[in-house]
């Protein structure tokens, strides 16, 4: 009971509902301190959000690339295609099933928030696209140039992002959740759109399902093998995920049913399930495509262009791949890229995290379990083209 108090997604949770109700019974006094906190936490977030993405992307590239082989650009492949296809599944769904939900998206009646009394501007190191451009290059170039003394930097770069994002960005985002949702409740936002939040978050496991039913009746007619000789023996494996909301947290559950199923080479498995821990989040990026159109629809009262989420589903693939396979990994490295595309503002941030906090578990618990099915491609592709198999010791 301990552990469900000091999570994440509770203390996520508690600071919605305390926001809640603050913000139906403040008045304007007390909102423009609430909104003047809330405005400088925000600038804290933004700043770190080009540290995250170099942080994140560029290690990963120079691992990813150290090991490189025929194999991993397959794998490397079929974790893009897989999280885009996901993607464009959910805004197919989105454009579909969004309008026609109980969405009050006329914001003219809204109550005006106070100005905000207190401005403490944090710029920004760089342009979230720059970071991104420049987290490829470095990566690209550092395998190119096999520098390893620039790799060691990466990695520690890498470390020193991770423990600015454990003990900086993840303590103050149930503070800025609540006062988010504070503000929210107080113009009027939130007045009737809980059920919608719920009935949204149910759709999205249900895709959830459907993306890992396509996966692996792919994976099956490509290998020429049943799918429920994988399926079968990940049942442990989606619990684990579910109650850790962390890929990496999973990994070893994940390889130990892997390990059981008889149609999976174990070299395959050796190489293909750690890796996909960290570059496959297809649940993931299905939620989010799916959460950032209904929150376009709640708080700007309408959805984003077509232009807009093509262009947001592509870039996201690329995130997952550099994303970690912690809690909210892939949301974390691509706030940048949902305020630069999408043109979200604090409030619109402040509600991605939490109703995808809220979900996390079972976004976490399909890519887990996806990654069977891709794993499953992997052992075709190496039967079909003669690759014969060989124990991998393969490293995190």
């Amino acid at each position: 009971m301990a552990k469900i108090f000091k999570s994440l997604p509770f203390k996520l949770l508690l600071g919605l509902i305390i926001g809640i109700v603050v913000g139906l019974v403040a008045n304007e006094a007390v909102m423009t301190v609430i909104v003047s906190v809330k405005y400088v936490l925000g600038q804290v977030i933004t700043f770190c959000i080009p540290l995250i993405i170099i942080g994140f992307i560029a290690p990963s590239i120079t691992k990813l690339g150290s090991n490189a082989s025929r194999m991993l650009v397959v794998a490397l492949i079929l974790a893009y295609c897989s999280s885009i296809l996901a993607a464009f599944m959910s805004m197919g769904a989105g454009y579909a099933i969004i309008p026609h939900l109980n969405i009050v998206s006329s914001v003219d009646a809204l109550k005006e928030l106070p100005a905000v009394a207190f401005q403490l501007d944090i710029p920004q190191i760089m342009p979230v696209m720059s970071a991104l451009v420049l987290s490829i290059l470095l990566g690209l170039a550092a395998v190119w140039t096999k520098a390893k003394t620039f790799i060691n930097i990466l990695d520690e770069f890498q470390k020193i992002v991770l423990q600015i994002v454990s003990k900086v960005v993840i303590p103050i985002l149930p503070f800025f959740i609540a006062l988010t949702f504070c503000g929210l409740a107080y113009d009027g936002t939130l007045t009737g759109q809980l059920p919608v939040f719920l009935a949204v978050i149910g759709i999205v496991i249900v895709g959830h399902f459907i993306w890992m039913a396509v996966l692996y009746g792919v994976a099956g007619a490509y290998s020429k093998n049943s799918p429920l000789e994988v399926i079968r023996y990940y049942g442990p494996a989606y619990i684990t995920a579910v109650g850790t909301m962390s890929s990496a947290a999973t990994l070893s559950v994940a390889l130990t049913c892997a390990h059981k199923s008889p149609v999976l080479r174990k070299d395959m498995v050796d190489f293909g399930v750690p890796l996909f821990a960290n570059i496959h989040l297809c649940g993931s990026v299905l939620t989010e495509t799916f959460f950032v159109m209904v929150v376009s629809m709640v708080l700007y009262g309408k959805l984003p262009p077509i232009g807009s989420m093509v262009l947001f589903c592509m870039l996201l693939g690329v995130f997952a791949i550099g994303a970690p396979g912690v809690p909210g990994g892939t949301v974390m490295a691509s706030l940048g890229l949902i305020s630069s595309v999408l043109l979200f503002d604090d409030a619109g941030l402040g509600l991605m995290l939490t109703i995808f906090a809220l979900q996390d578990s079972f976004g976490t618990a399909c890519n887990v379990t996806g990654d069977g099915a891709l794993t499953m491609i992997l052992t075709g592709y190496a039967e079909r083209h003669g690759i014969k198999e060989e124990k991998i010791d393969f490293e995190m």
